[in-house]
């Protein structure tokens, strides 16, 4: 099964950058959710490890909701990762199999280590790229396909 909560974090994220663009007005879980076609409580739970580490502010009330809590040039996308995944590994070794020969006796440690190197790896290509980053190539994206029309 396919893990989806970076990239609805990061489209959240996203949103929020080019509203803040736009006119700067919080946008609420509702906005949010029509935006992402889904609904506003799984938005809702997105947006808590987010404003926990200050990526976002949220304000309640009527014309409350969220944006940014920082410039999009100070946020890197491996930020939003770490809110969206947490300390979830990337892959998991299959559990509870007997250490039978060479391969399940250390398929664990094995794998475990390679599941580092690899988060590691994601993390640095991630880190190199902030939310300013995604924006603008969002927007070059936009450009080229409007040319193709």
């Amino acid at each position: 099964m396919l893990d989806i909560r970076f990239s609805r974090a990061l489209q959240l994220m996203l949103l929020l950058a080019v509203a803040a663009e736009d006119d700067g007005a919080p946008l609420s879980s509702a906005e949010l959710a029509r935006m992402l076609n889904t609904n506003p409580s799984l938005v809702r739970k997105l947006l808590v490890p987010l404003a926990e580490e200050g990526l976002v502010v949220c304000v309640k009330g009527r014309t409350g909701g969220a944006m940014l809590g920082r410039p999009t040039d100070r946020i890197t996308l491996a930020e939003i990762y770490r809110c969206a995944v947490g300390d979830k590994p990337l892959w998991a070794c299959s559990p509870g199999v007997e250490p039978v020969c060479q391969v399940t006796a250390h398929a664990g440690e094995y794998f475990a280590a390679l599941t580092a190197e690899a988060e590691e790896a994601v993390l640095d290509s991630l880190g190199d790229r902030t939310l300013a980053d995604s924006v603008r190539e969002l927007r070059r994206l936009d450009t080229g396909r409007a040319r193709q029309r």
